[in-house]
């Protein structure tokens, strides 16, 4: 969990983080507005948001590993730690929307329970999405700031 081939394995794993969350996000947000693109796509959504998972749990790992080596960047370090969790509870309210919408016949609309989980559904794939953006910057920041600073 410290090192790859002499890289931090932190710095290769948090950008699958970046893209994966986001784009299962995005996947999310077309399942809860269109229930065809849910029952045809809906598993792969799942997956993502299911290996996100497991690459939050991993960057935050990998990087308690590196802020041993070079020092704990406190405020990336606290939103980091949530990520995991956030990341989780996504993927389980991804779940759950996708276990009880595929059951749904094409031809029948989506009971009112259905569209309020969906909500809910695109709000924490909304908050999960900014979650990501604020633990990145957080990270760039303590990684590039003081560096780019002293530079013309």
């Amino acid at each position: 969990m410290d090192t790859v081939f002499g890289l931090p394995v932190h710095a290769l794993v948090v950008h699958s983080v970046v893209v994966l969350i986001p784009l299962s996000a995005l996947g999310a947000i077309l399942m809860a507005c269109w229930p065809h693109f849910s029952r045809r796509f809906g598993p792969l959504v799942v997956l993502i948001a299911l290996v996100s998972v497991g690459f939050a749990l991993i960057s935050k790992e990998s990087g308690a590993y590196l802020a041993a080596r070079v020092g704990l960047p406190q405020v990336h370090s606290e939103l980091g730690s949530s990520m995991p969790l956030i990341a989780l509870a996504f993927f389980a309210v991804l779940l759950v929307f996708w276990l009880f919408d595929r059951g749904i016949p094409g031809n029948r609309h989506r009971p009112i329970w259905v569209r309020l989980l969906a909500v809910l559904l695109i709000a924490l794939a909304v908050f999960a999405t900014i979650w990501v953006i604020r633990v990145g910057h957080s990270g760039a920041e303590a990684t590039w700031l003081f560096k780019i600073s002293q530079t013309n």
